[in-house]
């Protein structure tokens, strides 16, 4: 028994030691002079035509310890008073003290943090130094930055949808490389968005990256299933606009007809009537060419006469300026809240173009005649 008791002893005495090793080596790291960081602009406006040129350069001093260490280096930048929550980092190497970052790359970070576009945000940027999972920071540096909407055709994932009806829409018959393309707003392999199909009885197949290898069509039953072998053309019964969802990895689709129109008390008809969209090959939009609007009242836009599919602002009713694109949200898609309209400010008679191409941004622009 004693000999039992003397083992526990020094097997316990053995834990002790090698635990104050570990709490030793992990105090062991200290910084004894913290990094500054500097920048050569304090306001900064971003700008996609020169997106891989510089728009700003950091110069720092790189934070010493107590020990020899690997350190990586990244400009931290977060949106002022949130406390760097949520963050967007620039990678810079190891054994740099300055760099630059291009428009592209501050855009993309203001994007994710969630800056908002077209406006001027106070931003801070930080220089953090991480050692293993420990991270030190330096001051921190104010900058003012208006980004720029980011161009969604080349953000977010997306399959085409060849077929016959793509002449008449403004793209080429079955061409992957020229057609309408479904977008994936959630980066997820769930891709959505509209068609317009011209003549009825249209066909058409799901492809990805531009190209027929892998391609997808019905599996015969036109129940909503895909097959990649052994599948024929998906078909559209009627002309019109459709509305179409795919599920890439699950082999399933949806296609919904959805012909557009605006409707409101602000509009010569009402709440009674709507007045359709007419789709423009030539510029891929759906277009009401004149309009009068009053400014007293408020319209939306939905489609086939009902309130199932419904454009509209994300959450307040919202004031358009002439000539201006928004982004108007998709009630279907669940991003809006409530039931909001949109209005003008001054009555007239005006063009409205809803442009429908990337369901990661529908855009919508209305301009006085």
């Amino acid at each position: 028994m004693k000999q039992i008791f003397r083992l526990l002893a020094i097997a316990f005495i053995g834990f002790l030691v090698i635990s104050c090793e570990k709490d030793e080596d992990q105090a062991v790291i200290n910084e004894t002079a913290t990094g500054k960081l500097s920048a050569d602009k304090s306001v900064i406006v971003l700008n996609e035509l020169t997106a891989n040129d510089a728009v700003i350069n950091f110069t720092w001093t790189k934070p010493t310890f107590n020990i020899a260490v690997v350190a990586t280096q990244q400009i931290e930048l977060g949106i002022k008073g949130d406390n760097f929550k949520k963050s967007a980092t620039v990678d810079f190497s190891n054994d740099a003290t300055s760099g630059a970052i291009t428009h592209a790359a501050m855009n993309a970070a203001m994007f994710s943090i969630g800056a908002t576009p077209d406006a001027v945000n106070d931003i801070e940027a930080r220089l953090k130094t991480s050692v293993g999972a420990a991270a030190f920071y330096s001051n921190v540096v104010a900058i003012k930055v208006t980004p720029y909407t980011p161009n969604p055709d080349l953000v977010y994932p997306k399959i085409n949808v060849p077929g016959g009806y793509a002449g008449a829409a403004g793209y080429a018959n079955w061409e992957p490389t020229n057609s309408p393309n479904l977008f994936s707003p959630e980066k997820n392999n769930q891709y959505r968005g509209f068609i317009y199909v011209g003549s009825p009885a249209s066909e058409y197949k799901f492809t990805i990256n531009e190209s027929w290898t892998g391609d997808k069509g019905d599996d015969g039953t036109f129940t909503g299933k895909l097959l990649e072998t052994g599948e024929v053309n998906a078909k559209a019964a009627t002309a019109g606009t459709y509305y179409l969802k795919v599920d890439w990895a699950g082999n399933t689709y949806s296609s919904v007809l959805a012909n557009f129109g605006v409707i409101g008390d602000a509009t010569p008809t009402g709440w009674g009537s709507d007045t359709n969209f007419v789709y423009n090959p030539a510029t891929k939009t759906y277009v009401i060419n004149s309009i009068a609007l009053s400014n007293t009242g408020v319209f939306k836009f939905r489609a086939n006469d009902d309130w199932a599919f419904k454009f509209q602002p994300k959450k307040d009713d919202e004031t358009l300026i002439s000539g201006k694109a928004v982004q108007s949200y998709f009630n279907a898609e669940n991003t809006v809240d409530g039931d909001p309209n949109y209005k003008v400010s001054e009555a007239g008679n005006y063009k409205i173009e809803l442009d429908l191409h990337n369901s990661a941004f529908y855009k919508l622009t209305v301009t006085k005649l």
